[in-house]
């Protein structure tokens, strides 16, 4: 999982000089709905407007969701029991605030997830949200501890002879340091002697400083323990994008939606990401890079298994021979997870990841407990090797199904609708479409082999969305008669027809009233069938835009400084050289020299044919401008830390050459800034 995990490097004129970064201030505030009176399912109920916006379900939906109640064994209760045992103690209330006192975190505010499913939830999700709501701290075996339902992932507390060994300590230093004081509270104040990251998604890395502040980690002598290339898959991955990546994010995890029966209920991995907070990061003393490698840890065996280019580009589960411990880190966890994430990354190798799951299975074979980065725990031998097979077969199976029906001529979308899992894999709880879904991930294996061509000559260059609306509007005869058509697909359930028709209207006719409330109401129905969350946060989110429009959040890009400062220089100066607006630079060849005087590195950036490069700065370079200044103040220029005084009275910072030229140079550059429609044009 990767959220809050995008970073964004805006960059900005600032009056007639530099300024880089710079996001508007968070809005923290979250909509909450907490309505009681939702009927279950199979009571009647009529399509009226309610819960912030949100349509009631209608009898297809109600029908559709009841269907799954049928099909799925809900009678089987070892989950709950397996989520709840081993439990200590749960606190009171579980609220996160930050230091301004905006809300971070508010686990109480899923109270309502409880009882039958309504039907406006599929209730495979819904039972799925009732067990992400089991927290506290639990003891999983001796010696192994863990804190669910503080943020989206878990927190493991594994105690060595003198002190602690922590893993995965959270995505933010407020949520991780609230899990941390809880665990103090009911098992004492040992000192943290070790800290194993066990991949690069900043769920569980970005809290570290909730548990130990880099100088006490430094002066302690904390042994910290990641997979090879941690550091630079953790802050490189969204670099490039991640101004669309959290874009995309706000809708993947419902950012905006009510927490209720009509709005978000979990996003299957758990609750959700944290609402903002301080990430960080610390480097590893120790490297895992190949499988078997063994490490003594405070009197603790620990063996690991080297998984990169899996669940997360980096990555690495471990094995507790003393207490028989698989950790599957997120290699495995119990939902069908994503070869392709909706946020948006590269795609991952289902055929790899499936590989690796075995190896697990077979390297750690007398594993007894297992436990992982989400979700709850397993206890039993037989029961672990069921669960690694089946987390095995799934994966394999829509890598291997995909590919035979790409060699029989299929296209991304025909594969989506035609696969569909054995009784042997469906019927299973733990690989149900929670967070990934089949049908996504076989479009993934689709494009890992094939890219996005599907051969069919017209969509070799086919129309824009807004000139394609238009077509399909007159071809139906204008907006009225396309209106009609849909309205009818929607009286009659047809809702994914529905939102195709409809989504053409309102790319036509984004000032379209009707349109956008048919539409709104079709992703409300698509959303309460949905069993992934994801699915249901995105066709939930659209409809919240297309009645409220896109929020005006953005990403406070400050609260990434301690993990920032660990990107290498010219991983910025390539996000900068995709920021550059052509028409602004044509025929010029600027160039500025980036001088650090504390690091002693210089460089280069220079533009030609309207592209702009960067190298090490070399004797006879000739430059327009020179940017003398301290690394730290580039990083506060970048996260909108330095302002225009600070920049003219700072010690850190001073420009040689023509500043006329430097400004033109950063007026080039493009500021993304998160906040363009995606639901409409």
């Amino acid at each position: 999982m990767k959220l809050f995990s995008s970073i964004l490097v805006p960059v900005t004129l600032l009056a007639s000089f530099l300024v880089l970064g710079g996001c508007s201030e968070r809005d923290a505030s979250s909509l909450t709905d907490h309505v009681g009176s939702e009927p279950r399912i199979g009571e009647p109920q009529a399509l009226a407007s309610g819960h912030s916006g949100f349509t009631a379900p209608s009898t297809f939906t109600t029908a559709a969701n009841q269907a799954v109640l049928e099909q799925l064994p809900f009678a089987d209760r070892q989950d709950f029991e397996d989520a709840q045992r081993g439990l200590i103690a749960s606190p009171q209330s579980l609220v996160v605030l930050g230091a301004e006192g905006d809300l971070l975190w508010n686990q109480d505010q899923y109270d309502f997830i409880e009882g039958d499913a309504p039907a406006s939830v599929n209730p495979s999700l819904w039972r799925q949200a009732q067990l992400n709501n089991i927290h506290g701290l639990f003891e999983v075996t001796r010696g192994v501890y863990q804190l669910r339902g503080f943020d989206l992932a878990n927190l493991t507390v594994i105690e060595g002879d003198t002190g602690l060994i922590v893993v995965d300590p959270l995505t933010t230093r407020e949520t991780a340091a609230r899990a941390w004081a809880f665990y103090r509270e009911q098992r004492g104040d040992k000192p943290i002697v070790a800290i194993i990251f066990t991949h690069s998604h900043v769920d569980h890395f970005g809290g570290v400083f909730g548990v130990i502040s880099a100088a006490d980690a430094s002066a302690q002598g904390v042994r910290i323990i990641a997979p090879a290339g941690f550091v630079e898959e953790s802050v490189s991955e969204n670099i490039m994008v991640g101004t669309a990546m959290q874009r995309r994010a706000s809708l993947m995890y419902g950012q905006n939606l009510p927490k209720s029966v009509r709005g978000h209920v979990d996003t299957g991995l758990g609750k959700e990401p944290p609402m903002g907070g301080s990430i960080g990061i610390l480097k590893p003393t120790e490297l895992i890079d190949h499988t078997g490698q063994t490490l003594i840890i405070d009197g603790r065996e620990f063996i690991f298994q080297y998984a990169p280019e899996s669940e997360a580009p980096a990555e690495l589960t471990f094995y507790l021979p003393d207490v028989n411990a698989f950790c599957g880190a997120e290699v495995v966890s119990k939902n069908l997870h994503n070869v392709y994430t909706l946020r948006g990354a590269k795609v991952r190798n289902a055929l790899l990841w499936s590989d690796y799951i075995e190896e697990a299975r077979t390297l750690f074979g007398q594993a007894d407990v297992y436990f992982a980065s989400h979700h709850w725990p397993i206890w039993g031998n037989e029961r672990i090797q069921d669960f690694l097979k089946q987390q095995r077969d799934v994966y394999k199976y829509i890598h291997d199904q995909t590919v035979r029906l790409i060699n029989q001529g299929y296209t991304p979308k025909e594969i989506a609708e035609t696969i569909t899992l054995p009784e042997s894999l469906s019927r299973t709880f733990s690989i149900r479409d929670y967070y990934g879904t089949v049908r996504h991930n076989s479009k993934a294996v689709y494009q890992w082999y094939m890219g996005w061509y599907d051969a069919n000559a017209a969509n070799l260059n086919p129309l824009p969305p807004e000139a394609a609306a238009e077509g399909y509007v007159k071809l139906a005869g204008g907006s009225e008669q396309l209106l009609a058509q849909a309205r009818t697909a929607f009286d009659q359930g047809e809702y994914r027809w529905a939102a195709e028709l409809l989504n053409h209207l309102v790319f036509a006719q984004p000032n379209n009233d009707e349109g956008k409330k048919l539409l709104a109401a079709s992703y409300d129905q698509l959303g309460y069938q949905a069993e992934s969350g994801p699915w249901r946060d995105v066709y939930l989110s659209s409809a919240y835009e297309l009645r409220h429009g896109p929020s005006n959040k953005t990403v406070n890009i400050a609260d990434a400084i301690d993990m920032l400062r660990e990107v290498p220089l010219t991983q910025f100066f390539s996000a900068m050289a995709a920021q550059v607006i052509p028409e602004k630079i044509t025929g010029k060849n600027t160039a500025i020299n980036l001088v650090f005087t504390d690091i002693g590195e210089s460089y280069l950036l220079f533009f030609e044919n309207s592209v702009l490069h960067h190298r090490s700065l070399e004797e006879g370079d000739h430059a327009d401008a020179t940017l003398n200044l301290t690394r730290e103040m580039f990083f506060k220029m970048m996260t909108g830390q330095a302002g225009l005084k600070d920049l003219f009275f700072s010690d850190q910072l001073n420009i040689d050459g023509s500043r006329i030229k430097l400004a033109a140079f950063f007026a080039a550059l493009d500021k993304p800034n998160g906040l363009y429609n995606i639901v409409t044009p």
